[in-house]
């Protein structure tokens, strides 16, 4: 299984925790660790290898020119590697067809070969959206994009690169974000939507992209269905989506207990 990973040495540790409770709850799967960057220091990236290598997996590293998207708006706590997530299909290997990218701030509690095995035929991605109306609204408003059924979450994308490779346009995604610039707010987030968002296909957010902010959120629309028993032995993936991570010592977030778990069990 491919997965795609795009950050700098901020996001080290975190990535180390994504990796490790994937490798634990998904016991049988070969995984090939795609590292696109343009600045982490060579000691960490062989560190990095090594844990990854202990874990049964195998970490193939990409660097890229550091002048790439020098001149994008950053915002908050977004970096300009997210951008490299929306050009991966230029820089990976042509032989892969397929790849599945994961933010850092995410835990892996369940299997991955379900979402990586989806058709993708005629599709560039499979992402989720999160069903909260006024942020779908607002977001057609501020893009001008009032065609938009849908705001995809970015941190999840299962990629077809072939399709990709075909349909994508560099100097397309140069010219919205020159235009827009003082309108992003997600920024890559932003323009995959505005360009891409009706070739992408809808995978369940409460299995593949659950932002952990909503536990009480999910829990009411699903008349307490979705519970914690329910995440649990259901869902995928967890987001630690927004400014506050569960690394940062004042986080009180529902899953907090769960992430310190695979944070010890990642430096132990």
């Amino acid at each position: 299984m491919n997965i795609l990973v795009t950050l700098n040495s901020t996001y080290l540790k975190p990535l180390r925790v994504m990796l490790k409770s994937m490798f634990i709850n998904n016991p049988t799967e070969e995984f090939h660790i795609y590292l696109i960057h343009s600045r982490i220091a060579e000691e960490d990236l062989t560190v990095l290898d090594g844990f990854i290598t202990r874990n049964g997996g195998k970490l193939f590293v990409i660097s890229i020119p550091d002048d790439y998207f020098t001149d994008a708006p950053l915002r908050l706590h977004y970096s300009k590697e997210m951008y490299y997530r929306l050009l991966a299909c230029k820089f990976l290997p042509p032989e892969l067809d397929k790849i599945l990218y994961l933010d850092p701030d995410i835990i892996v509690i369940n299997e991955l070969r379900a979402l990586y095995q989806l058709d993708l035929t005629g599709y560039l991605y499979a992402a989720a959206y999160h069903r909260r109306v006024p942020l779908k609204e607002i977001n057609k408003i501020r893009l001008k994009a009032h065609e938009m059924e849908e705001y995809f979450n970015s941190g999840v994308l299962l990629m077809n690169l072939e399709r990709q490779r075909e349909r994508m346009n560099e100097q397309e995604i140069f010219t919205f974000v020159a235009k827009y610039k003082n309108r992003l707010v997600m920024p890559d987030q932003d323009v995959l939507n505005s360009l891409y968002a009706k070739e992408i296909k809808k995978i369940d957010e409460i299995k593949y992209n659950y932002d952990t902010r909503y536990y009480r959120y999910y829990k009411l629309i699903s008349k307490g269905v979705v519970d914690m028993d329910y995440v649990i032995n259901n869902t995928s993936i967890l987001h630690f989506c927004g400014k506050k991570k569960p690394w940062h010592k004042n986080y009180r977030g529902v899953f907090h207990s769960l992430y310190k778990h695979y944070e010890k069990q990642a430096f132990r």
